[in-house]
């Protein structure tokens, strides 16, 4: 896609801004979060700012080493990210991971900074898939006019999904929706009494573990370890992860109650 603002040396395009929209909302919701329940501003800032950071370098290399029979000729093409080409997953496994180590060298519930975090970022997934509109990516197989007209869809939208003089089903959008459902019902969530720590997380793991299951199969630009969409198995390995989280909490966690952080 053109980039809406071009200085010669440095081009802005669509698919960075709305990036940088979704993890300034997102990152904005989960200190707010953490700092009602007595985590300090400072702390959580560092933490997202560590976070977000190896999380977009784990995105792209994520990326790049399921593409590498393409990338390895095209080395250079490896820093275009504004192209495209970050994998939500990758992105998830890099984060957690300097998050559990930050955690663990805090001495800090890593769980309960998890459930402040899921909040985020799936409102930040919602948001971010709209990058991919713009980039007119991340989309599935083609079909026809009349059938996104019957799915009454703004107009800008069947404009956006007719690429290259086909028609193709907004699988963003599918998954925008989704996320941001899934959003809604944990700020519900978060709210009631009976929840211990672990069960955002744990829901947002299956509920987007499900959701991406399954639109990982409309989707014609999946990652492929052999014949296998790898999408599709790091989602199934989420859906586990999630319920054996939820089961774990159920008998082992505690409620939220006060503002300590353990």
């Amino acid at each position: 896609m053109d980039p809406i603002i071009d200085l010669g040396i440095i081009s802005i395009h669509w698919y960075s801004i709305i990036l940088f929209i979704a993890i300034l909302i997102g990152s904005n919701l989960a200190i707010k979060e953490a700092k009602k329940h007595g985590f300090e501003e400072d702390f959580m800032v560092n933490l997202l700012f560590l976070a977000v950071i190896v999380g977009i370098v784990g995105a792209r290399l994520y990326y790049v080493i399921f593409n590498f029979d393409y990338y390895k000729d095209n080395l250079i093409e490896i820093f275009k990210v504004w192209n495209g080409g970050l994998a939500i997953h990758g992105g998830i496994i890099a984060g957690l991971a300097t998050i559990a180590v930050i955690c663990y060298k805090r001495k800090v519930n890593l769980l309960k900074i998890l459930d402040y975090l899921v909040v985020g970022l799936i409102l930040a997934q919602a948001i971010g898939r709209w990058g991919n509109f713009f980039n007119g990516e991340a989309h599935g197989s083609v079909t026809t006019l009349a059938h996104l007209q019957s799915l009454y869809l703004p107009q800008f939208i069947i404009d956006g999904m007719h690429i290259n003089g086909n028609y193709y089903i907004p699988t963003f959008l599918y998954e925008s929706v989704w996320c941001f459902i899934g959003f809604i019902i944990m700020i519900v969530l978060r709210r009631k009494k009976f929840m211990k720590i672990g069960y955002l997380t744990s829901f947002y793991l299956v509920w987007y573990g499900i959701e991406r299951f399954f639109i990982e199969g409309m989707r014609t630009d999946s990652l492929m370890f052999f014949s296998l969409r790898v999408a599709q198995l790091v989602s199934l390995a989420m859906v586990i992860i999630g319920i054996i989280l939820f089961v774990y909490s159920l008998k082992k966690s505690k409620k939220y109650e006060g503002d300590e952080n353990a």
